[in-house]
């Protein structure tokens, strides 16, 4: 029952693998037009106190903001003031109305223009639906009810003999585009699909490795727009929102296939060596500043399918244990992530979030701010700030990694990548390398300090406060001492006795996450991992391991 740290590995030099191939480069997302520029916070907070000047300085009507939106543009089209308050109403508005009943409103607010005679109104809306067309492109692919809506706006413009105004909302452009985000294509696991551990992980070092996950991860989280952002805070989920399913899986992926590689080696020694290589490679995405891969990939090394091999373990050295502890208190969810945050705001240049715990906030903010006050005016500060937060994740994409990458490499390593294991599948792999061993003879050796075989009626006192079975008799012989064989039959005998009374065992143990450095109670073992790094009983709260 004691607890054991979870299974290291020791190295073994790689090859060197050819890098002849052509390499591929992620360039930093180009802006094509000024309107493209995202506000900094201050600037934000500039043009808050300079929307609502006169006005309430923390909320107004939705028709107020839908109005400043179209009095952006001049007559002709241009921005005759900033573009900030255009970027957050098109950003966050489905946080309050459907993208579809904000075009209704506008398409109201164009036939109260038309009755009242007034041209220029009718212009400088279309001028506003235009930017949104263009901007927001993707809005209109994948939305329906917006769709339709614009439908009906197009029928009405043409109805009124408008040429100009036709052009402007015409939504052909967006058929022309180059789709190459396909947003449309699901992730969906394929059964059928052969399943192998690439040889490829032999033919690279520790920064070749981190260098092309990292290449695929920042591949993966450029494809994240405003609108999947907003996506998931209107459902509070990733379903239906491919991008993000796509990042996800990708960390998955690699937490996964990570404990393949390891479990993968036939002897712990080798088994060892993959662990301490992963552990490198650990410390290369930590100084590429790539959070997101280095939780999956620590992960993967902590999680229980690995930690349960004693044997590959004990060829684990001290400083890779220590390496791996550093890692994991960097990545620990105590305090709310305060250790990855402070590393994570002190990060410039190229970073790649911890993308769950970024999402957390914005969800905690969302359902901690109401949408509307109490004077049914919009809760603007809340639009602000969880565009503020989305946007700074937005801006990560525009900073491209210092890297390239081997485009045959990356092909390959992707291959590796797609894998359908079970949970069940691993830990089937996990026992087949290292056999579950009975827990009674590990428990006794923790009080068997002298390892002759034998325990005190005293030490075993200490062992049966958690298992009160007073009813066995244990020392047969009445020598004092009693024997490996005496404690296995007595937890045996005991737990039958317990099950025909029809009563439960004395402890319910639950699986737990640990905020803070534990010790199990009865090895005072250290007890690894990121996330659920053993079990504590609902009762007592007792810490044991895996």
């Amino acid at each position: 029952m004691g607890t054991l740290g979870k299974a290291r590995e020791a190295p073994r030099k790689p090859s060197h693998g050819c890098r002849a191939a052509p390499k591929a480069k992620l360039e930093a997302k180009p802006a094509s037009s000024p309107l493209l520029s995202h506000p900094s916070l201050a600037q934000i907070t500039q043009f808050q106190m300079m929307v609502f000047q006169g006005n309430s300085a923390k909320g107004a009507s939705l028709d107020d903001l839908i109005n400043g939106c179209i009095q952006c543009f001049d007559a002709d089209g241009n921005l005759c003031r900033s573009n900030q308050q255009l970027q957050v109403m098109l950003t966050m508005h489905r946080i309050l109305i459907s993208s579809a009943e904000l075009l209704q409103k506008v398409i109201t607010l164009y036939k109260d223009a038309l009755a009242q005679n007034s041209p220029g109104l009718c212009l400088k809306i279309c001028y506003f639906v235009r930017y949104w067309i263009t901007e927001f492109w993707t809005m209109f692919k994948m939305d329906a009810s917006l769709t339709n809506a614009m439908e009906e706006f197009q029928e009405l413009v043409k109805a009124n003999g408008e040429e100009l105004h036709c052009r402007l909302i015409d939504t052909t452009q967006i058929n022309a585009r180059d789709w190459s985000r396909k947003l449309t294509q699901r992730i969906k696991s394929n059964t059928s699909k052969k399943r192998k551990v690439s040889l490829l992980f032999d033919h690279l070092e520790p920064e070749e490795l981190s260098e092309h996950l990292t290449y695929l991860e920042f591949k993966s989280f450029r494809r994240i727009s405003f609108s999947d952002y907003q996506n998931y805070l209107v459902n509070s989920c990733v379903k239906e929102n491919p991008t993000m399913e796509r990042s996800i899986a990708l960390c998955n992926g690699i937490s996964q296939w990570v404990q393949l590689m390891v479990l993968s080696r036939p002897t712990p020694q080798l088994r060892a060596e993959v662990f301490i290589k992963f552990i490198q490679v650990a410390q290369k995405l930590h100084q590429l500043q790539n959070f997101n891969t280095l939780m999956a990939v620590i992960g993967g090394l902590s999680h229980s399918s690995i930690s349960r091999l004693k044997e590959t373990s004990s060829h684990i050295p001290h400083e890779i244990n220590k390496v791996l502890g550093e890692m994991t208190e960097l990545l620990s969810s105590y305090r709310n992530y305060d250790n990855y945050r402070r590393a994570y705001g002190e990060c410039t240049h190229f970073k790649i979030p911890i993308l769950g715990v970024h999402l957390k906030d914005l969800i905690s903010l969302y359902e901690a701010l109401p949408d509307y006050l109490e004077d049914g005016k919009v809760n603007v500060p809340k639009l602000l700030t969880l565009y503020n937060h989305i946007n700074e994740l937005i801006q990560l994409q525009e900073v491209p990694p210092p890297l390239e990458a081997n485009k045959d490499l990356v092909h390959l390593l992707t291959l590796s990548l797609d894998l359908y294991y079970t949970e069940d599948e691993i830990y089937e792999l996990s026992y087949a390398r290292e056999p579950r061993t009975h827990k009674a003879p590990s428990v006794f050796k923790n009080y068997d300090h002298d390892q002759d075989g034998y325990i005190s009626q005293e030490e075993f006192e200490k062992i049966a406060a958690s298992f009160p079975f007073s009813f066995c008799v244990m020392d047969k012989d009445r020598e004092g001492l009693i024997s490996r064989d005496e404690i296995t039959a007595y937890f045996m005998r005991a737990s039958s006795i317990y099950s025909k009374l029809g009563l439960g065992f004395p402890h319910n143990f639950q699986e737990t996450t640990y905020l803070k450095p534990t010790f199990c109670d009865n090895c005072a073992g250290f007890l690894w991992g990121v996330i659920k790094q053993g079990y504590r009983c609902k009762g007592n709260k007792y810490p044991e391991s895996r």
